[in-house]
């Protein structure tokens, strides 16, 4: 690939907007051309405009580019192919349309459009076939552009852990148990009172779209329409007093008897993109046999933040097998997963 794309970021200033700088920087596909928020922010420099919450600093060439608003008529955008967007839901809806109306290609991480019947909602190792639903979409809107979303952060984990699973032994009941980090809630998002010394039982929307969302991703897509996966799904979400690094306690139920250790090779030998060399690809399932991991703080980052870890994959009394998996939120389950979207649909089909 000789050009690369112009692309732009919507939410440019927030948590996940940061990531998608981050990652965006240097991307041997993407040129990053457009920084866009609110209108507070609008006409600032990143840097002045941007409170940077990652560790290293701003690259200093981004930080010294001028925001501009969320308006899909701007200038700054006339030139820009793709947007990733990290608006919050209620300004995604209204905006990420305008966006597509007007020839964009929009990779989203919001959850407004993704359960819509003509919207893909991906995880590219698990059913990048949605793709196609993009044309029916363009057909059925109007639009020169599309929409493809990317699902919750605690669904990406999940699903990547079930595909293999699925394929091998198919799957009738799953229980989830979620530890979810602060970090996705966004810096502002649970108060420092709340939440230290604590855990929050609850995170609102949270169990819904866990079990709505891994449906819709691990069902069929037969003649333009979604066939929603048949097993049970029960969710229990937390919100718990670490910075980045959602950990899952998941039970599954397989059609078919297997044992732990068959479990732990279909999900070790998981690695359907492989050979697409796509820049933000990691092994999608990284196993730790030790008892006591995988742990946020040293397991997040595996893959760059882009592999989910797995460890004490082991027999249940209930179920037929259990086991913890740790997702990277901000990465691997917000703009890395977007960014990947982006990359393996470019390399398909265009």
């Amino acid at each position: 690939m000789v050009m690369r794309i112009k692309v732009g970021v919507l939410g440019a200033t927030g948590s996940v907007g940061q990531r998608f700088v981050q990652l965006l920087k240097d991307h041997p596909f993407f040129e990053l051309e457009v920084l866009a928020a609110s209108e507070r922010s609008a006409g600032k420099k990143y840097s002045e405009a941007c409170y940077w919450y990652l560790p290293e600093s701003i690259p200093e060439d981004i930080g010294e580019k001028l925001v501009v608003p969320t308006d899909p008529d701007h200038k700054a955008f006339e030139d820009v192919d793709i947007v990733f967007s990290a608006l919050p839901s209620d300004l995604a809806k209204e905006l990420e349309p305008e966006f597509a109306k007007r020839g964009k290609l929009v990779f989203s991480n919001a959850s407004a459009m993704r359960m819509e019947q003509d919207v893909p909602l991906v995880v590219p190792e698990v059913n990048p076939e949605h793709f196609e639903v993009l044309e029916i979409q363009r057909e059925n809107r109007g639009w020169d552009g599309g929409i493809v979303t990317n699902p919750n952060c605690s669904t990406i984990c999940a699903v990547i852990t079930l595909k293999p699973i699925m394929d091998k032994f198919g799957v009738e009941m799953v229980n989830i148990t979620t530890m979810q980090a602060v970090s996705g809630a966004g810096y502002w998002g649970v108060p420092s009172m709340a939440i230290l010394d604590n855990i929050i039982p609850y995170i609102k929307n949270e169990e819904e779209k866990m079990e709505s969302e891994s449906l819709k991703i691990l069902g069929d897509l037969k003649n333009g329409k979604f066939h929603y996966a048949s097993f049970k799904i029960g969710v229990s979400c937390n919100r718990v007093p670490v910075i980045d690094g959602h950990l899952e306690s998941i039970f599954v139920k397989t059609v078919e008897d297997a044992e732990p250790e068959e479990i732990v090779k279909v999900m070790d030998n998981f690695d359907p993109l492989k050979d697409y060399n796509l820049p933000t690809y990691a092994k999608p399932i990284v196993i730790r046999k030790e008892i006591d991991r995988p742990q946020p703080r040293l397991d997040r980052d595996n893959g760059r933040g882009m592999s989910i870890t797995v460890g004490r994959i082991r027999r249940d009394n209930i179920f037929t097998v259990k086991y913890t998996a740790l997702e990277h939120n901000t990465i691997r389950g917000a703009a890395g997963a977007s960014i990947l979207n982006a990359e393996l649909y470019i390399k398909k089909y265009l």
